[in-house]
């Protein structure tokens, strides 16, 4: 009771992403309730940030397995999960429905209109920690970037592909090659990276799993991916209406990758978005009860730390190249305006994600009203 209570409470109040999330976590499990020491869940932070997928996610899933074991853990993940999730598809609801109201439009339009320059600062923020835990030489690391964010910029749908490949060069340069124990992990994704779609449901399964198994350095990553898809290949989505499915992950509590709920929903309603989240999420929840003994020993895998030293880089690289997508999915002119002030708050004035996006919004629902023309 204890574990869904409390859980559930950080879950409603989260909002703001993974810092947010860690900072109510370490309050509830370390100081309020002292489940765990600091060390501990500073070792829980790390371990949770080498596996693929939502970081947060899974550190509330294994803080819950520490307090009360298996049945905690899915416990404590569930009423984490959940809260986001219903207000992600109210909010998806409204959004996405046939025809909403100018003003719902001008939210959305405006909110939208600042995912890009959310996109820069995720991963301007990711940049300099890992610069500085790469080894020399360090043109590697500029390759990986850059291989990222071309490929985010270029072939979304196909990402994985290339975080996937700079992890296992970076493997090969250090000459680890030999080892496969990371290749029996990674082995399956790497060849699900590679299976082609074939539609309807089966579509969605695969779109939700990348976002959910197949990421790497945070929610972010997973938008190209979802964009590609969602809009461009089975057509679920217009561009305006994933631009406000971003922004809807970023404004409601819990983790980013819930976006990938408003694009099931959009693809086969509510019974689509719950769908997608169950897949997108279930990694997490099996990562986590199947190694959570195991988190020491993968912390010093030498493998391991190669793989995401090229895979981390590339990630950052994609989230950064993302905002160019998003940019050119803008379609009118005052919508670069907001574009333009979000980068204001953000990087001048240091303003946080959730405040830029509503100010974003409230910027796109006076334009609305005063007769701005809607994408």
């Amino acid at each position: 009771m204890t574990v869904a209570r409390e859980w559930g409470r950080v879950g409603c109040i989260g909002f703001g992403g993974p810092p947010t999330h860690i900072a109510l976590l370490r309050e509830l499990c370390v100081e309020k309730y002292r489940w765990l020491s600091a060390g501990e869940f500073e070792d829980g932070i790390a371990a949770c940030n080498l596996l693929p997928g939502p970081a947060s996610t899974q550190l509330a899933i294994f803080c819950a397995w520490r307090v009360a074991g298996a049945p905690g853990a899915l416990v404590g993940g569930v009423a984490f999960i959940v809260p986001g999730l219903v207000a992600i598809l109210g909010l998806a609801r409204v959004f996405l429905a046939a025809s909403p109201p100018t003003w719902v439009l001008g939210a959305a339009a405006g909110a939208g209109a600042a995912v890009a320059a959310v996109a820069v600062s995720a991963g301007v923020g990711l940049l300099p920690a890992s610069w500085q835990r790469f080894t020399e030489p360090r043109w590697r690391w500029i390759m990986y970037a850059v291989a990222g964010a071309t490929a985010a910029a270029s072939v979304g749908p196909w990402l994985v592909v290339v975080l996937l490949g700079c992890g296992f060069v970076e493997i090969g340069w250090r000459r680890f090659g030999r080892d496969q124990h990371l290749g029996l992990h990674l082995g399956p994704f790497a060849l699900a990276a590679v299976v082609p779609a074939t539609g309807g449901l089966l579509s969605l399964a695969w779109v939700a799993f990348k976002a959910g198994a197949l990421s790497y350095g945070g929610g972010f990553v997973i938008i190209p991916m979802m964009q590609g898809d969602a809009v461009d290949h089975y057509h679920w989505m217009t561009n305006a209406q994933f631009l406000s499915a971003v922004a809807l992950g970023q404004v409601t509590p819990g983790p980013v990758v819930q976006t990938v709920a408003v694009v099931g929903y959009a693809a086969a309603g509510i019974a689509g978005g719950l769908l997608a989240a169950l897949i997108a999420f279930a990694p997490s929840f099996v990562f986590v009860l199947a190694g959570a003994r195991h988190f020491d020993s993968l912390r010093h895998n030498a493998s391991v730390r190669a793989f995401l030293d090229g895979a981390g880089p590339a990630a950052i690289g994609a989230i950064i190249g993302v905002a160019i997508p998003l940019a050119l999915a803008l379609g009118e002119a005052w919508q670069f305006g907001v574009l333009g002030a979000a980068a204001v708050l953000l990087f001048a004035f240091r303003r946080g994600v959730v405040l830029t996006l509503l100010l974003a919004a409230a910027a796109g629902l006076i334009a609305a009203q005063l007769g701005a023309p809607l994408p």
